[in-house]
């Protein structure tokens, strides 16, 4: 397997018993390429934070994940503002090629622009996508006191792990409907509060049909009322990166009420029977907006995200 940034490379063999490193094209920054922390650290250097500094790596949860330690940190008094998000690039080779061997992602490689179709009938792996969000977290009064404009609130999240397996999902959804109901819990919310869901939706077999039950399973009736889509759909599945693109999609949602569609979905499949949100997108007011996510490692979140000053009825 050989490992290439730039000019700088690694080679290892033998499964790992043999390494070789082309000391001609070496560099003392090698180290900051292959450490994940030293993304933290450069974004702190830029910023001059000299608050909390760390990094969550949970595969495709991670962006909910640390946009959740973030409030935390700032609900516990640690800091004032946090600036957090993920980043992913996600088209390599060697990804690529991982995701193709396990089937997770579409042959459709010929017809890119509709490859990804979330709940559809026809649906057979996800697209890759490669891209980032960074959204800054503070304190509500802070906020207010600087007169900052706020778009939404973190009112809630939550995360569970279904021990299961690397890929695998449970077809009854519990983890992720677990995940719900406390971060529905955490922001004082009814299932019947949500207006918008934005699905993890990521276009293969397994994973639609086990986020449909989580939904009835968490939701109840109101699974069946509440308009819900996968962005993933139009811009493809960024890996670690996705959940924070997510969640920045879900605050956009709120400011200028709109839910975005599932594009693709011309042939619903009959066991993802809600409401799917199918190919137009809707002018529709939401104070409450649920995201979630499901990752490889059984990694199961959701985070409740609210209009600013919304109270519960």
């Amino acid at each position: 397997m050989t490992i290439s940034l730039d000019r700088e490379y690694a080679v290892v063999s033998d499964n790992g018993r043999k390494w070789h490193v082309d000391e001609a094209h070496g560099s003392p920054y090698l180290y900051d390429y292959f450490a994940p922390s030293s993304m933290a650290a450069e974004l702190a250097w830029l910023a001059e934070a000299q608050g909390p500094v760390g990094v969550i790596s949970t595969g495709c949860t991670s962006g909910i994940d640390v946009l959740g330690h973030a409030a935390d940190l700032i609900i516990d008094g640690a800091a004032d503002v946090m600036i957090s998000g993920a980043s992913d690039a996600a088209i390599s080779p060697i990804t690529v090629a991982c995701f193709d061997a396990i089937r997770a992602t579409t042959p459709r490689n010929d017809d890119p622009a509709t490859a990804s179709r979330p709940f559809d009938r026809t649906r057979n792996g996800f697209a890759l996508g490669e891209g980032s969000a960074i959204l800054v977290l503070e304190e509500y009064g802070h906020a207010r006191r600087r007169g900052a404009r706020v778009y939404a609130e973190v009112a809630g999240h939550a995360t569970r792990a279904n021990a299961f397996s690397m890929t695998g999902l449970r077809p009854d959804g519990r983890e992720l409907a677990e995940a719900i109901t406390v971060a529905l819990d955490r922001a004082e919310a009814n299932p019947s509060d949500i207006g918008y869901i934005n699905a993890h939706g990521s276009s293969t077999k397994q994973n639609d049909l086990h986020e449909t039950m989580a939904y009835k399973r968490s939701l109840g009736e109101h699974a069946y009322r509440a308009p819900i889509s996968s962005i993933k759909s139009m811009i493809g599945h960024s890996l670690g990166a996705i959940c924070a693109l997510e969640v920045a999609a879900s605050v956009l949602a709120i400011e200028h009420s709109v839910i975005p569609p599932t594009a693709n979905l011309h042939e619903p499949d009959p066991a993802c029977d809600l409401d799917y949100v199918p190919l137009v997108a809707r002018e529709q007011p939401s104070d409450v907006v649920l995201s979630v996510a499901s990752g490889f490692g059984g990694f199961q979140s959701a985070m409740v995200l609210t209009a600013p000053d919304w109270t519960a009825p």
